[in-house]
């Protein structure tokens, strides 16, 4: 008898499990093991890893409203640097002395248009004395009137170039000093003592450290599932936040989404451009990143096959549908799927095929 050959293939076998009834979602396909290895059937829950607890690069960063440049106001030589790049400065405190001519010119003009104003103001009281008495003309009071009002404005202009300046009114001196306009973080140094700067030339980068904020990069099929406010953690570390941002443009070069995220718990343990990994809690329900060869269709469902069972003598599959989430390359992300469920991911054709009882969709 040929037979017992002709069953002994995997053809054959195949060929017998197809012949049974067509399997419903939820029905166990139960498959021995010779069946298993001659049909090359392998499940896995190692690429199956969860989507939403996956590691990704990412990069520390200083939000932008945290973050100050202090300029030199007006141009002259830089004759004292008091602080360096990593000391904690307090608002208001000095970091820099600058000596400037062009500090002396603005506190002589603003002295002098304060003067000629005072002057100014003076005769326009006693121009209006004069004329309430009848005794000059009312053409002269408009003239008187109008020489205060252009000396007021110029002594008010003066007064704010100062301000702009960070030079005190009311004394003359050649020395400015520059002062921090937040509590915070040197982060950077850019000139060196007895360098000679013009205005608005940057001095020190200052930043306040907390929170602080990470920028990571996700592939298209990872970050597709995620969602504004999903939690994340620093790998290997208590540090913890949350996403704030989901980038909608796609880097062209590394097919990867930016993400954002705030770090709200233990930020002070992050230094800015640090690169560390982070792991993020999916929003949108369980999402498996998984290989493409594990999905299959049935009835226009997409579903892959969960090992439910398994020994030395066979093992048991469900098929189970799903959602895809994201396809690209050699991987797909799905929906509908616990982190630990085992999955098929060679030989799914033929589990289907013995899910359908037929060979085609």
């Amino acid at each position: 008898m040929r037979l017992p050959t002709l069953l002994a293939t995997p053809f054959a076998m195949l060929m017998l499990a197809m012949a049974s009834p067509a399997a419903q979602a939820g029905d166990v396909l139960k498959i021995q093991a010779a069946q298993l290895k001659s049909l090359g059937i392998v499940s896995s829950n190692g690429q199956g890893e969860a989507a939403g607890n996956s590691r990704l690069p990412a990069k520390v960063v200083v939000p932008n409203v945290q973050m100050r440049i202090l300029a030199a106001p007006v141009a002259g030589m830089v004759a004292q640097l008091a602080v360096a790049p990593g000391m904690a400065v307090k608002r208001g405190q000095m970091l820099a002395l600058l000596a400037s001519p062009q500090a002396l010119e603005l506190q002589r003009d603003a002295l002098q248009s304060g003067s000629q104003a005072a002057l100014l103001q003076q005769n326009l009281k006693r121009d209006e004395a004069l004329f309430a008495e009848g005794l000059i003309a009312e053409s002269r009071l408009q003239a008187t009137r109008a020489a205060a009002a252009q000396a007021g404005a110029a002594a008010e202009q003066g007064r704010q170039s100062l301000a702009l300046a960070g030079i005190a009114g009311g004394k003359m001196g050649g020395s400015l000093a520059l002062t921090a306009n937040i509590d915070g973080v040197v982060l950077e140094q850019k000139v060196q003592l007895g360098q000679r700067v013009e205005a608005a030339t940057p001095l020190y980068t200052l930043a306040r450290l907390s929170p602080l904020w990470l920028e990571i990069q996700a592939p298209v099929e990872v970050a597709a599932g995620l969602r504004e406010g999903a939690a994340l953690k620093v790998a290997g570390s208590e540090v913890s936040g949350k996403l704030i941002a989901v980038g909608r443009a796609v880097d062209a070069a590394s097919q990867t989404v930016l993400l954002r995220a705030e770090i709200s718990k233990g930020a002070e343990s992050l230094r800015p451009g640090q690169v560390c990994e982070v792991e993020i809690s999916g929003s949108a329900g369980n999402l498996r990143s998984l290989p493409a060869a594990a999905l299959a269709r049935i009835d226009r469902q997409a579903v892959v096959f969960v090992q439910t069972a398994g020994d030395e003598q066979g093992a048991q599959f469900v098929r189970k549908p799903v959602r895809v989430v994201a396809q690209g390359g050699n991987s797909i992300t799905v929906e509908g799927l616990n982190a630990d469920e085992r999955v098929a991911i060679k030989g799914v054709s033929a589990l289907k095929a013995m899910a359908t009882g037929v060979g085609g969709e």
